[in-house]
């Protein structure tokens, strides 16, 4: 692919703009991006030719009338030219995702499924649940939640008996664990399983997730009925409880179909301007759980085009299924599905059924994807009722549509972290949540010197992306300013956020809000404290304890406690793996492990001398020096 990119015309007309950029296009395929005047994306699209699609912005007349707005907001153009309108799909999917353009169709929950790993690289391996990039091992799933992982794992040991256990954990036993005890594990770190009855275990938890579950309950119902028949009762009532086991992991799956084999049903229902699309995940016939997703798009995109988009951009960094079942045709559906197989290396299928068992199925996620869109408009409706009460409560021209709440979090100023939440007319913007470490030494318990740091971090970005001097300027989403700041403190946080806007030197700033606890740190008895028009703070005011505003503000409070306190103990658990003798150059983790065995502790390292040093296997004079000089030539 070769990038281009032509000087913007002169003109404020989007329209004169567009077309000096059409006239030196070429009649190939790629992609194009429209940016405003401050260089946001504005859109991103693909093309089979470049200039015969540029050229149709020319026509505002036969044009929707988003599409109209977008091209009165055009300044300049970039184009990227591809090899085939399939690799000029992908990266417009790519681009979307990365860049979450305002007139495109954008898939904003992106996270990563969780998967079943069976691990290849050990003699006895073990079963464990697995999120993000892959290594060696063989994968099953993807499954909707972690929840149905882990619940298919403890299934799958009662069933199986095979270890979910560390390799560390693994390596150090000396004495089966409780997994032994209650039947879930065959305790092969202690010997008590031969590699190759371990082996056996292992094909047969392969055969149940590749789909032969009903050779696997065979096989077990035979096993039970000989050791029943040889009198044998105990182990025959291992096999009978192996076989419920077996049974409770289909259970959970409320719909199932053998003949599908591994495919995603994908529905997709629009009403009121908001489309809410299902995603059930079938593999080797079981249901692996369902999600929902609600894109976001101008209220004029037909949901033909909602679920196009949705697709690309939801196989863009996972492996699609070889069969995808939709609820309805979607423009270039084959285009659409030769650039999926490109992606997975294989063939993949886009249809709608119109009959039959598959037909079946997407009339129920047809359902559920209707139950959650009217669940999520009672809840955004709701939503958008507390931010009017909330905008009328502190005095706003209107409910903010973007809410930041900050808090800290340290012990006696160690791994101390600042936490910044935002949630706006949807709930919470995950996505947007930022942490702070704190970078200047802090005097112990000073929470205004952090609440300092972070707001100046914050507003400073800000500042610097309109004036577009940030790195991420011209990618800016246009949410850089909150409509409402809320601090966790009283009239002391409150001031330091004022100083900071001072020394900023910011012009317009949000309205701030510092929440003071009650007496006790009784909810509902909160002190909220804001400036008046003079800029002065202003005596503190309450609401009344039922009144659903607090209960807003409450919630919003312990959304941002929860995610500060999350953030620290992560910072404090993750320090204490740190050891001083990591500090030290040429101290692997080979010499780290024989000093540590021969002193007891890295404190222990420290205190030795010289002689004492030298005598560690490994270690050879010059090491023995360095280890000696990092702990005794501090001031």
């Amino acid at each position: 692919m070769s990038p281009n990119k032509t000087p913007a015309a002169s003109t404020i007309n989007g329209i004169d703009v567009i077309r000096d950029f059409a006239k030196a296009l070429p009649n190939a395929p790629g992609v194009y991006r429209m940016m405003n005047g401050g260089g946001d994306v504005l859109y991103v699209g693909k093309a089979r030719s470049l200039k015969k699609r540029v050229t149709t912005y020319t026509q505002p007349a036969k044009l929707p009338i988003r599409i109209q707005r977008m091209v009165h907001e055009t300044r300049t153009m970039e184009f990227v030219r591809t090899r085939s309108e399939v690799e000029a799909l992908l990266l417009e999917s790519n681009l979307i995702k990365r860049l979450k353009p305002r007139y495109n169709v954008s898939l904003r929950d992106d996270k990563s499924f969780p998967y079943i790993e069976l691990s290849s690289t050990h003699a006895f391996p073990r079963l464990s649940k697995h999120r993000g990039s892959r290594a060696e091992g063989t994968y099953y799933g993807p499954f909707a939640s972690a929840g149905a992982v882990d619940r298919t794992i403890v299934a799958l040991q009662r069933a199986f008996m095979i270890r979910s256990c560390a390799d560390t954990v693994f390596s150090t036993r000396s004495r089966p664990c409780l997994q032994y005890q209650i039947k879930r594990c065959t305790a092969p770190c202690v010997g008590l399983v031969t590699p190759e009855s371990y082996g056996a275990q292992i094909e047969e938890v392969k055969g149940f997730l590749a789909g032969n579950s009903r050779d696997v309950q065979a096989s077990f119902v035979r096993e039970m009925k000989e050791a029943s028949d040889s009198l044998d009762f105990e182990r025959a009532a291992r096999f009978r409880d192996r076989i419920r086991a077996l049974a409770s992991i289909q259970a959970h799956q409320d719909i199932n179909s053998a003949d599908l084999g591994d495919a995603d049903v994908i529905a997709a229902y629009q009403d009121g301007g908001q489309t809410c699309i299902q995603v059930f995940f079938f593999r080797a016939g079981r249901n692996y759980g369902n999600r929902p997703y609600f894109p976001a798009h101008d209220h004029s995109v037909p949901v033909e085009e909602v679920l196009a988009a949705f697709i690309a951009q939801f196989y863009e960094d996972k492996a699609p299924p070889k069969l995808v079942l939709l609820s309805r045709e979607i423009p270039e559906q084959a285009l659409i599905a030769e650039a999926l197989a490109v992606r997975a290396g294989r063939k993949v299928e886009l249809t709608a059924p119109q009959r039959g068992d598959k037909k079946r199925l997407i009339e129920h996620a047809l359902t559920n994807a209707r139950e959650a869109h009217g669940r999520r408009m009672v809840e955004s409706a709701s939503q958008r009722d507390l931010l009017k009460k909330l905008g009328e409560a502190f005095g706003m021209d209107g409910p903010p549509e973007r809410i930041e709440v900050y808090d800290n979090s340290h012990i006696q100023g160690a791994h101390a972290v600042g936490a910044m939440i935002v949630a706006g007319p949807e709930g919470f913007i995950k996505n947007a949540y930022r942490k702070f470490n704190m970078k200047a030494p802090l005097t112990p318990g000073d929470d205004y010197a952090m609440m300092h740091e972070m707001l100046t971090r914050r507003f400073a970005r800000a500042v610097r992306e309109d004036q577009g001097e940030g790195e991420n300027a011209s990618e800016s989403s246009g949410a850089a300013w909150p409509d409402l700041v809320l601090i966790d403190g009283g009239q002391g946080q409150l001031q330091v956020a004022l100083d900071v806007i001072a020394e900023l030197a910011i012009a317009a700033p949000p309205p701030i809000v510092g929440i003071a606890k009650g007496p006790d740190r009784d909810a509902g008895r909160e002190k909220f404290f804001m400036v008046d028009a003079e800029g002065k703070i202003r005596p503190p005011f309450t609401m009344t304890p039922n009144d659903p505003v607090l209960f807003f503000l409450q919630r919003l409070r312990d959304e941002s406690h929860r995610f500060a306190i999350g953030t620290h103990r992560a910072k404090r658990q993750k320090a204490i793996g740190v050891s001083p003798l990591d500090e030290i150059a040429g101290i692997g983790p080979s010499r780290k492990r024989a000093l540590l065995h021969h002193f007891g502790s890295a404190r222990a390292v420290g205190n030795a001398g010289l002689e004492d040093l030298l005598g560690v296997t490994g270690i050879s004079k010059s090491v023995a020096q360095k280890v000696y000089d990092h702990f005794h030539s501090r001031p």
